[in-house]
């Protein structure tokens, strides 16, 4: 079963935003996960969603979408991901 990672987003600096997503692939490959896609919302159909953008990212399973959260490759860029943006993240299985 895949699973995936959504991230909601509102960025708040563009530049350092830019410089976190241009690092986040690499941390990806160890997993075989992949960049499903990036998303700007363009209106909200049923109830309100605070979040302006969206990134959906799919692994193999579950243990490998948390095992890239809680790596090494991933956590360095935690603190500059928290200065660019408030982004929830959420895992899901499908």
């Amino acid at each position: 079963m895949s699973a995936y990672v959504v991230g909601q987003i509102n960025i708040i600096d563009p530049l350092k935003w830019q410089e976190y997503r241009d690092q986040v692939p690499g941390t990806l490959a160890a997993w075989n996960a992949e960049l499903v896609f990036r998303g700007v919302k363009t209106a909200d159909l049923a109830l309100q969603n605070a979040f302006s953008d969206i990134v959906v990212i799919r692994f193999p399973t579950l243990d490998a979408a948390h095992g890239w959260f809680q790596s090494n490759a991933y956590q360095v860029l935690i603190p500059l991901r928290e200065a660019a943006a408030q982004v929830l993240l959420t895992t899901y299985e499908a």
